[in-house]
């Protein structure tokens, strides 16, 4: 018997007659969310607390609530066990599994796709799983809207115009102020055709952020209204769109990113009209790390250009080009933060790679800092380290230094500080000795964390200063704002804690100041905010915790979200010490894998 499980929106599990079991408890709901949704068999003990901590005997509540789950499985399910293993009946569809770790074209037909997970189901007396299904909702409103943005780029690539549009108005609907929806849905009504439509957007957006943020419109959505329109009708020789490309990617090397990227879209457009496979994938590809790896806050329609490279590719039964295009989608995910669809794209380079050392490399190092992110240290540590490896068979010493950086991170937050040292110093001389300048900051804004970590202020001072000089003359705002981070904890450490915020301000409007941010660096910045603000009594400290609680839930930060859990509690919020143990069961105990303590 097949089973439909609907989380999204108004709950409801649908049997293979067609039947629609109802709980009559909403706690057996909240329960089933919890068991489906946690990544480790959680103890009854926990359960009880969880759920039921308020009844009069709360293990008998809690043998209640699963006989109602294993009611409705039926047969072929099971709910068992201490801790409570949830086994579904085979084929068994959940609609928040498919957003989360499926295709777009498969949960673009969910039902409740977009909606609230157990939506109208509040489940009273209990603070704690409020609290956690408050994250669980915003996380899995990130992922639907996340989704709907994949699926517009995906049926525009697939030249489904109409239903590209659709999904786009939904994605920008559910976060209006996002320039990158912003910027798509723009550039949809221009390929249409429809200029009015697009000039209306551009100025409802434009009222938009200027009444709640006081800021006009980024380059992303600028670009999108000036992009123009897509005509294949010129044809040229191969030999004549090689040049073309090749004269592109050596203009954007040379730093002149909008002439480069001129030249490499007319030669994709002459690879279109020659009908040459091979160099119309080639030529996506190297528009789309120019839009994507150039500073300027054009990833937006670098995606889309990887999304048309993909299409071409899978449709020619080409497995390598397919893997270029697919690690670069899972790069731009992780930068913002979407790491369900990274991993999901990430993995699928890694199976497209085969045996190419060079691919492989790419798709692990991108793997591990997806992983690392969510705070899966160890998980993470291995691929990276599977990262180095191939990137030193593939002759890449930039892959090295890159995969080397992100170790080092791992190793200062469970401090192995010896180590982390270690690795971020190779990882600069890699970077300096093969000329990667643009790259630099990042590497010694961490070693200058260590040195803090160390409590050598004075050396960490020395190294954050050089990062942040070198970030400004290369104009990387996330390499500023990671730099700006580190100088402002060195201020609290030498006693200013007034430069200390004026920095940490700083830090953070940095970082943002282009539509596509490393958005795991604004929430780590707002770390410090946040605990400073605590140890200081900061007026805006409540308003910090609940930004980065909502950031680090929405996009599954797990450490950072604990981290603004605890911060929570401090503030008195009721259920949030209560979740942050939860939490902390599901990521391991903070002194095998916890962020560095700061004095």
């Amino acid at each position: 018997m097949s089973v439909t499980i609907q989380l999204l929106g108004r709950p409801r599990i649908t049997r293979g007659s067609g039947d629609v079991y109802r709980f009559r408890s909403r706690k057996s709901w909240g329960l089933l969310a919890y068991l489906i949704l946690s990544e480790h068999a959680p103890a009854r003990s926990q359960l009880a607390s969880l759920l039921f901590a308020g009844a009069d005997d709360p293990v008998r509540a809690l043998r209640w609530g699963l006989a109602e789950i294993r009611r409705a499985l039926g047969d072929d399910g099971s709910v068992d066990g201490d801790p409570v293993a949830l086994r579904l009946p085979p084929g068994a569809v959940v609609d928040v599994r498919v957003v989360t770790k499926g295709t777009w074209a498969e949960a673009v037909t969910l039902p409740g796709l977009g909606a609230d997970l157990l939506e109208g189901t509040a489940v009273r007396g209990a603070a704690a799983f409020e609290t956690w299904l408050l994250a669980q909702q915003r996380h899995a409103a990130a992922a639907s809207e996340a989704l709907l943005h994949e699926a517009a780029l995906g049926s525009m690539a697939r030249g489904a115009l109409t239903e590209a549009t659709g999904y786009a108005v939904r994605a920008a609907a559910m976060s209006p102020l996002d320039e990158n929806h912003q910027a798509l849905l723009i550039r949809l009504y221009r390929m249409a055709g429809d200029d009015d439509a697009a000039a209306k957007q551009v100025a409802a957006f434009t009222k938009v952020l200027g009444t709640e943020l006081g800021v006009a419109p980024g380059p992303v959505v600028q670009a999108a209204l000036r992009e123009p329109r897509y005509v294949s009708d010129e044809t040229a020789d191969e030999a004549t769109i090689e040049a073309v490309a090749e004269a592109g990617a050596a203009a954007v090397s040379a730093g002149a990113v909008e002439a480069g990227v001129h030249s490499l879209r007319t030669a994709a457009r002459l690879a279109d009209g020659s009908g040459a496979t091979r160099l119309r994938i080639s030529t996506r590809l190297a528009l789309a790390e120019a839009l994507i790896h150039a500073l300027g806050g054009l990833d937006e329609p670098g995606l889309a250009a990887l999304h048309e490279a993909d299409e071409i590719a899978l449709a020619h039964e080409l497995p390598g080009a397919a893997a270029q295009a697919r690690a670069e989608l899972g790069y731009v995910n992780f930068l913002r933060g979407r790491y369900d669809r990274a991993e999901l794209w990430l993995t699928d380079a890694l199976e497209f790679a085969g045996d190419s050392p060079s691919m492989r490399a790419k798709a692990l190092a991108y793997l591990g800092s997806v992983a690392s992110d969510r705070a899966d240290y160890q998980r993470a540590a291995g691929l990276l380290e599977q990262a180095v490896t191939l990137s030193q068979a593939a002759g890449e010493p930039r892959r090295q230094a890159y995969a080397l950086s992100m170790l080092g991170r791992i190793s200062l937050f469970r401090g192995a500080l010896d180590t982390a040292a270690s690795q971020l110093d190779t990882s600069i001389e890699l970077a300096e000795r093969d000329h990667w300048l643009a790259f630099l900051p990042w590497p010694q804004a961490l070693r200058g964390e260590v040195q803090l970590a160390r409590a050598d202020p004075a050396g960490a001072a020395a190294l954050l200063r050089h990062a942040f000089a070198r970030a400004c003359q290369l104009g990387d705002p996330c390499w500023e704002g990671m730099s700006a981070r580190g100088l402002a904890v060195v201020a609290e450490a030498q006693g200013d804690t007034e430069r200390a915020f004026e920095l940490l301000a700083d830090a953070r409007t940095r970082c943002n100041r282009l539509a596509d941010p490393y958005l795991w660096l604004d929430v780590y910045i707002l770390d410090v905010q946040c605990e400073l603000g605590l140890r200081h009594g900061h007026a805006d400290v409540s308003g910090w915790v609940e930004t980065m609680r909502n950031l680090a839930s929405r996009m599954d930060m797990r450490e950072l979200a604990l981290r603004s859990l605890r911060y929570g509690a401090a503030l008195g919020h009721e259920g949030d010490a209560a979740a942050a143990v939860v939490l902390a069961d599901e990521i391991g105990a903070l002194s095998a894998s916890g962020l560095p303590v700061r004095s």
